[in-house]
């Protein structure tokens, strides 16, 4: 068991991914929070537990109670209602989260990820509490979001902006660009937002839609994950000088470089590319 226990911690915390991370917190609290629930249920036919986390894990869509409970919209995007939901979830942010850090390096995933839960959790509860159709409805009260998805469609809508016609083959349907299969899921949303799950969807297009201006603000050269990060970071109190002549370091690819490349990649394909282009994404890629 320590060995398998050791082998998490290196795939989360030492692979370098920041998606062997993301996947493991969110299947690590789906467990411990659902083993103790199925234990409660079978020796004593009770549900404290999901009563527990329904009121203070869950994002609630009534404005008066989030002022209360100011964390779930963080806490939200690491839940899941089930089994299949966190497999299906994580399985879409393993695939795509693969192509982001592969194009776009290491150092953007957790960022993506927390501002697509965050952006879907606004428009939730915006949406909820504005538009007619929910306010008449009095849903709001009773209303909670749960789930990793906003996150995974940021990563997803992300990947798709910045290579759109990236190539992936699915089970009995054959090879398929990313713009198409992600327009697909967006479609789907979009007409589930007066269904049952709602709120859900709703979250689904929030996610969406930050990961799609997030990669044109890129593209522009406003990396706001990189601003925000270094609005964090401390100073160095130390400056150090190259002794390089140029001023470039030697093995490191500037961002200049690595920007032409994905912009390359996103009008011509990434086999448009030359080996010298690939090499340069391959270094910034495993320094990300």
């Amino acid at each position: 068991m320590s060995t398998l226990w050791k082998d998490i911690q290196l795939k989360m915390l030492h692979s370098g991914s920041k998606l062997n991370l993301l996947i493991g917190i969110n299947i690590i609290v789906f467990l411990l929070i659902n083993v103790p629930s199925i234990f409660e249920t079978l020796f004593f036919n009770s549900h404290n537990l999901d009563r527990l986390t329904t009121e203070y894990l869950l994002l609630p869509a009534s404005l008066h109670k989030l002022l209360t409970h100011f964390w779930t919209p963080l806490t939200y995007m690491f839940m899941h209602a089930g089994i299949f939901h966190i497999l299906f979830n994580m399985l879409w942010l393993y695939w795509f989260g693969q192509i982001f850090e592969d194009f776009l390096g290491k150092k953007r995933t957790v960022g993506l990820y927390l501002m697509g839960g965050f952006a879907g959790a606004f428009l939730f509860v915006f949406c909820y509490n504005v538009l007619p159709f929910y306010t008449q409805l009095h849903v709001a009260d009773n209303s909670t979001l749960v789930g990793a998805s906003a996150g995974v469609m940021a990563v997803m809508v992300a990947t798709a902006t910045q290579l759109p016609d990236y190539t992936i083959s699915l089970m009995f349907i054959g090879p398929v660009k990313l713009k198409w299969l992600v327009l697909f899921f967006i479609v789907i949303d979009f007409l589930g937002v007066t269904s049952a799950n709602a709120g859900g969807e709703l979250s689904h297009l929030g996610g969406a839609l930050i990961g799609f201006i997030y990669i044109k603000q890129l593209q522009k050269g406003n990396d706001w994950i990189a601003g925000i990060t270094k609005m964090f970071k401390p100073r160095p109190k130390l400056r150090v000088v190259s002794s390089n002549p140029s001023g470039r370091s030697s093995g490191a690819p500037r961002q200049e470089e690595i920007d032409l490349i994905l912009d390359k990649i996103s009008r011509s394909g990434y086999d448009s590319l030359s080996k010298q282009e690939k090499d340069i994404l391959f270094r910034a890629s495993n320094e990300g």
